[in-house]
């Protein structure tokens, strides 16, 4: 296969593939502890995040294959698991490889979910947000690629706000699952006239 090509869609992949999870990540945050969406049941949201969530594993496995299959750099198989061993921009690459190891904890513990204890697979599972920032650093700073682009420059600030404006919403004080139970508990229990001027 044509050297050029894998380049080229290693690349392309691996910009969509931070678009992807980014998107997993912001539907993560905004459905976190039982939220959901306008328009869209729990079971939709879940079935979402699930599918956009092997989306992009798809999409970062031909990221990780084609940049090995390419030979331009110094990669090899063992680089996607063991962290900063890569004979080519290893501190780069090994940011990469720990977003990778914890996908795969967090991919593995999510099919064990259920006979895992909930504090267990919860634990893993919130390592994401470590994931995900390590995965952004890597395409910005890996030596060769995409990262100081305009294009891509572009992209990270777009993906990068749509987080940060996620946990904004998410962080509001109205929209904590306390609050959101208190005002759902008050929807279908009204306060007496007696509890209200307390």
């Amino acid at each position: 296969m044509d050297t050029q090509l894998l380049w080229f869609a290693s690349r392309a992949t691996g910009a969509v593939s931070l678009v992807l999870f980014t998107a997993v990540m912001v539907l993560g945050i905004l459905t976190a502890g039982r939220a959901e969406l306008a328009g869209l049941p729990r079971a939709g949201v879940q079935r979402l995040h699930r599918t956009l969530s092997m989306v992009s594993v798809a999409f970062l496995a031909v990221h990780i294959v084609t940049a090995i299959a390419d030979g331009y750099v110094d990669l090899n198989y063992w680089d996607i698991i063991l962290p900063f061993g890569a004979g080519y921009d290893p501190f780069w690459i090994g940011l990469a490889t720990v977003a990778v190891d914890l996908l795969l904890a967090i991919g593995i513990t999510s099919a064990l979910r259920r006979r895992l204890p909930l504090r267990v697979w919860r634990a893993v599972h919130l390592t994401a947000y470590a994931m995900w920032p390590l995965a952004l650093a890597h395409g910005w700073g890996v030596a060769g690629g995409d990262g100081r682009e305009l294009w891509l420059i572009v992209v990270d600030i777009v993906c990068v706000a749509a987080v940060f404006g996620a946990l904004a919403f998410r962080l509001r004080p109205d929209r904590h699952p306390d609050s959101v139970a208190r005002a759902a508990a008050a929807v279908v229990h009204p306060p007496t006239r007696v509890e209200a001027n307390r």
